[in-house]
């Protein structure tokens, strides 16, 4: 049975979140938020002690977390039935899942789960790789980005507006440190995924790029 899907792909910060949910509540669709995963991973390993160079240690607890996602109006992130939702958006997590990101047998053990969400009526997968790798025959890839600079102070922004002490140069630095990370690392690099729509939010509304997508599908 086919199951149709939509990627939206792009480094942090780029809005690819707020997008894809909104994008799959308009089209009735599933919804697969794969860096909430690799975020849940990093929770449960810094939960556990376990050291960041420990690559078997890691893939242990990634087979044994079990994740729950309700995704209404707010991303809900369940970690073993507890609500982990406000630990997702720390730097320290961000970091980590970036970190543990690289190793190709934590990504092995985590591709399935992701693969699990293909589910009618259809989905939509945001994420770093879900149009070269996970979901490679996708019909409709998307890879949304904007500049450092624009993604740091949106960053900045929601940190501020949330009564947190924010540096932007430091958080500017550390989103240029993971978009090197993340373009080369040697398992599933961030990269625009062949026949992708390519989209740059640095200059357009969050409405702008969710009607662009919305009438890719259409």
């Amino acid at each position: 049975m086919h199951v149709p899907v939509l990627t939206i792909d792009g480094p942090s910060g780029a809005g690819k979140g707020t997008v894809s949910r909104a994008v799959a509540k308009l089209l009735g669709w599933n919804y697969l938020d794969s860096g909430s995963i690799y975020r849940s991973l990093a929770v449960a390993v810094l939960k556990s002690s376990v050291e960041l160079t420990d690559v078997t240690a890691i893939c242990r607890v990634a087979e044994a977390m079990s994740l729950e996602f309700d995704c209404g109006d707010e991303l809900i992130v369940k970690l073993d039935g507890a609500d982990i939702t406000s630990q997702l958006g720390t730097e320290t997590t961000g970091n980590t899942a970036s970190v543990i990101a690289v190793y190709p047998e934590v990504r092995s053990v985590l591709l399935q789960k992701q693969k699990d969400f293909q589910r009618l009526p259809g989905l939509v997968a945001d994420g770093r790789d879900m149009g070269s790798v996970v979901f490679q025959d996708a019909k409709i890839k998307v890879y949304l980005t904007a500049s450092a600079e624009e993604r740091a102070l949106r960053r900045y922004k929601q940190l501020i507006e949330k009564g947190i002490d924010a540096n932007l140069l430091q958080i500017t630095r550390e989103i240029e440190e993971r978009d090197r990370r993340d373009q080369q690392r040697a398992a599933a690099p961030l990269t625009v995924p062949e026949g992708a729509h390519y989209i740059d939010s640095s200059s357009l509304t969050i409405q702008q790029v969710i009607d662009q997508v919305v009438n890719l599908v259409d």
